[in-house]
């Protein structure tokens, strides 16, 4: 079959490089893609929230599938439109409805649909421009440190980690009254600070049933020591070592089941990833966030885990037929460094030559912001996640060393990549 995958990151490579195994695929387009995904398929320049420019390529191209990768065309409703359209209508599209969009879409929105259906979570409030007051009232009435989460997209660094209260208060005025995260932080979510040790649980659903998919765990601060601003991702690991089977089995009952339980008994269609951001709390499993797609850089270190035919588990998640389908998984370890342009989170410079590539060995290059010099032919940097080096390994340590042997390898101007991915994980090996 011919499909069409939506994204230009590393997760989208990661996707192609999968999809691209299955003996059911015949063509790959990736609307618009990066020079990684050139390698896998056909980049095609669409912008992806033209949905009627998506409608009639897929029509012209006899797509049967389109993958979504990114959250945003999820949020604005790409599932809805191919489905309310008679001509793309028979179109299998991976991914949630624009009402299952929201649990990402909407901060709020995901609280109140996990107070609803008993998923345990920190304690929160919401507060707006007009209850401005009553979110400094709330702030004064909590422990120390604070969470503040703007309510809509905000490119994964809409959370902000406060150690007092005026810090958090300054916060709260900059994301509503200033507008620092644009209208995503029209609300803003305060929160009770949990403490414990980070994860990311997976499954694909077809909305009646769900696959488990690999563990992982990423790194969001820029600096060594989980210093410095959020990012979209320095790197992940998978298998993460604390999650065992007792643990996964609370994250099991308590949060998957019951996020699969109330998508159907709220009728909210629902036919793709669903990525759970998890704190392990003295044991315990808390949703801090749903993602309605698959995680990056997660995906650069769970696809690879996956031995199953990919296109084969969309096509029974498209199908409703999941449950006739199995998840194989590689036992080694993964680990994913990504390689940032420099300024990354802030101002970056783009079209730096990258060069090494073709030395690289025991590794796997994801291509997350980069494309091809159209005079040169060279491959330049686009963005500031650059690359993902991926590596297999017996031990996690054997993993992290290969991918940061072939990291030092790749060069461009300014690149920067933590050393230290994985250190908090060895006391749990």
């Amino acid at each position: 079959m011919n499909v069409m995958l939506l994204g230009s990151g590393g997760r989208e490579h990661a996707l192609a490089w999968k999809l691209v195994q299955s003996p059911l695929l015949s063509r790959l387009f990736i609307v618009p893609g990066n020079a990684g995904t050139a390698l896998c398929g056909t980049n095609v320049t669409i912008a992806l929230n033209d949905f009627k420019a998506l409608k009639k390529f897929a029509l012209d191209n006899n797509v049967a599938m389109v993958v979504v990768g990114p959250e945003a065309p999820l949020v604005e409703g790409i599932w809805d439109s191919f489905k309310q359209d008679v001509m793309t209508s028979d179109i299998s599209v991976i991914g949630p409805s624009q009402t299952g969009a929201m649990l990402e879409g909407s901060k709020d929105f995901a609280k109140e649909f996990m107070n609803r259906h008993c998923i345990p979570t920190a304690a929160h409030r919401t507060f707006t421009l007009d209850t401005q007051d009553a979110g400094i009232d709330f702030i004064h009435h909590l422990t120390p440190p604070f969470v503040l989460k703007a309510d809509g997209l905000a490119a994964g660094k809409g959370v902000i980690i406060c150690a007092t209260a005026d810090e958090a208060i300054i916060e709260l005025n900059a994301m509503i009254r200033d507008k620092k995260f644009g209208d995503a932080g029209k609300k803003v979510i305060i929160e009770q600070y949990l403490s414990g040790i980070e994860l990311s649980a997976f499954v694909i659903t077809d909305g009646k049933t769900y696959k488990t998919l690999p563990s992982a765990k990423d790194y969001k601060r820029i600096g060594e020591d989980d210093t410095g601003p959020n990012t979209g991702g320095m790197g992940s690991i998978s298998p993460v070592p604390f999650a065992d089977a007792g643990f996964m089995a609370k994250v099991e009952e308590r949060i998957i089941k019951q996020t699969i339980k109330g998508l159907a008994q709220e009728k909210i269609v629902y036919q793709g990833f669903i990525f759970f951001g998890l704190m392990n709390v003295q044991g315990d499993p808390y949703v801090i966030e749903y993602n309605v797609r698959m995680g990056d850089p997660e995906a650069e270190c769970i696809l690879p885990r996956i031995k199953s035919d990919l296109l084969e588990l969309f096509n029974s998640t498209a199908k409703g037929r999941l449950v006739e389908s199995q998840v194989v998984t590689d036992h080694r370890y993964c680990a994913a460094i990504m390689l940032v342009s420099k300024g990354y989170p802030g101002d970056y410079e783009k079209g730096k030559e990258i060069t090494g590539l073709d030395h690289i060995m025991d590794s796997i290059v994801f291509h997350a912001g980069s494309k091809k010099d159209e005079k040169t032919g060279k491959i330049i940097t686009n963005g500031g996640r650059v690359l993902a080096v991926t590596s297999y390994g017996m031990t996690l340590p054997e993993a992290l060393a290969t991918s940061g042997k072939n990291a030092q390898m790749i060069g461009f101007e300014g690149k920067y990549y933590r050393k230290d991915l994985g250190h908090d994980l060895m006391k749990y090996i």
